[in-house]
């Protein structure tokens, strides 16, 4: 693991492999070890494959209060600008695959395809804000574990839970580990995120979405949404998985990634088109 200062935080990443950039962003409320199955496979097939720690999480510095996706998402362009990674493969699980689409909306011309995974584009609901509102202010007055044990059921499936017990068991370490500060600030944050429905649709570039079948935060129906509404894009539906695919069956996962990643076109390409 590195560290780099980036405006003014301090971020934590890993950085294996050569080759094409994809960066991978994590979701909440874990941090980069939860792409560990791909950043060692991708990282010896040929791929550089990035994953930092957010602003929040993991090693990276702590800022209380809110952290907007926008502040995320120029967080990740400092890192990359700094790692001198000029166009790249991106992908976000959950929270992640929202920061995704708010880089997509920030700097479109950097990016060479997309992966979607369990994620959703719409803005929050009203009771949606003010349960993420609610549910940062218990992360501060109670701590990241009696949070932690409850979701974790819903986190993974219950297939994981029986047949992949350390699969379970980092996704709960990870969880219990997240700063409540950071983990608060984020929840805050998403509560105000924009609709990106609209912005799916202006999508230039490939895109893959993946989905658990018994994901309950954002289910098939939310992944064959976004499927619809970008132009280019593929659709999996991992089995026995729920909100974090890539960890319970990350042999399926990484079969569908490295598919799509094979299918990109040539970064001359995409840079001639995007310009």
């Amino acid at each position: 693991m590195a560290s780099v200062d980036c405006r003014e935080i301090t971020v934590g990443y890993d950085d294996e492999g050569s080759g094409e950039p994809l960066v991978l962003v994590h979701g909440h409320p874990f941090d980069r070890s939860m792409w560990r199955p791909q950043t060692e496979h991708f990282g010896r097939a040929g791929w550089r494959v990035i994953a930092p720690d957010l602003r929040g999480y993991g090693a990276s510095t702590v800022i209380p209060g809110k952290t907007p996706l926008e502040t995320f998402a120029r967080d990740l362009l400092a890192l990359l600008d700094g790692l001198g990674v000029d166009r790249f493969a991106l992908g976000g699980l959950s929270m992640g695959g929202q920061i995704v689409m708010e880089c997509y909306r920030l700097f479109p011309e950097r990016i060479r395809g997309l992966v979607l995974a369990d994620t959703f584009a719409a803005a929050e609901t009203e009771e949606g804000r003010t349960a993420r509102r609610d549910m940062a202010a218990r992360l501060l007055r109670e701590g990241m574990a009696g949070y932690a044990q409850e979701v974790l059921a819903k986190m993974v499936s219950p297939h994981t839970l029986t047949h992949r017990p350390e699969a379970a068991a980092h996704v709960l370490a990870m969880m219990t580990a997240a700063p409540p500060e950071g983990a608060a600030a984020a929840l805050r944050g998403r509560a105000e995120r924009p609709d990106y429905t609209q912005l799916l649709s202006q999508i230039s570039v490939p895109a893959l979405v993946v989905v658990g079948t018994e994901d309950a935060y954002t289910p098939v129906s939310d992944a064959r949404d976004i499927h619809a509404r970008v132009p280019d894009a593929t659709m999996a539906v991992i089995e026995h998985a729920a909100h974090m695919p890539n960890l319970e069956r990350p042999d399926e996962f990484n079969a569908v990634l490295a598919e799509f990643l094979r299918s990109l076109p040539d970064r001359t390409e995409t840079a001639a088109a995007s310009g």
